[in-house]
Formats: structure tokens, C-alpha cells, sequence
């Protein structure tokens, strides 16, 4: 792991952060994330908000709570979904700027490419 520290982990650990990243390996999954970063939303807010159907989205909140990630509240007929974990949003922050980086390094080396043709 990145740092200063090299952390030791298990093999049990490791399953555990891979399986985290698995979570959160779906685009779906993240727009759904991204959508409740503004607040508590029902599942038809949810639904509205990342354009799937009803169905489509259920199954990712339910993969997301099922991991941690978002809480569930039942009132009456209706189902409201929130964040649970706000460090998501730091690591999804990490990976933004990572790919930030590295892609100005490729447009750097690519424009740098096209002036030498010059």
C-alpha cells in the first residue's frame, strides 16, 4: 500500500480490500455514490438521478449496503438510501487525481511528439 509505512496484510485482509474495490468497480455503483454525496435520496430519486430503471438500481443499492457503503431507512412503502462510509469519496478523490496525473503526462508526451514532427 502507498505511504510511508508498508502495511503487512494478510491474505484474509487483502480479500476484504479486494473485495472493496469490487464493489466499487461498477459505474453504476459510483453514479449512485456520486448521486447520494448530495444527501438522502429515496430509490425513485436514485433512480431519476443516475437514469436506471427501478429494478437496475435496487440491485446496486443493495450490493452498496451489503458492503457498507450506503444505509437504508424504511419509511412505509418508501426506501431512502445515504452515504454510510464519507471515505469513499476520499479514495474515489485519490483515484481522480492519480488519473488526472497521469493522463496530463500522456497529453504531455503526446503534444511533445506532435512538435517534434514539426
Amino acid at each position: 500500500m502507498a505511504g510511508n509505512k508498508k502495511r503487512i496484510l494478510t491474505p484474509e485482509a487483502m480479500n476484504l480490500v479486494a473485495a472493496r474495490f469490487k464493489v466499487l468497480s461498477d459505474p453504476m455503483r459510483l453514479r449512485i455514490l456520486n448521486a447520494l454525496e448530495a444527501g438522502e435520496m429515496s430509490v425513485s430519486e436514485v433512480t431519476e438521478a443516475v437514469d436506471a430503471s427501478q429494478p437496475n438500481a435496487s440491485k446496486h443499492l443493495k450490493t452498496l449496503q451489503d458492503a457498507g457503503l450506503v444505509l437504508r431507512r424504511q419509511d412505509g412503502n418508501l426506501a431512502y438510501y445515504r452515504i454510510a462510509d464519507e471515505t469513499v469519496f476520499q479514495l474515489c478523490e485519490v483515484v481522480c487525481n492519480s488519473l488526472q496525473q497521469h493522463l496530463t503526462a500522456q497529453a504531455d508526451i503526446f503534444t511533445s511528439t506532435l512538435r517534434a514532427k514539426r
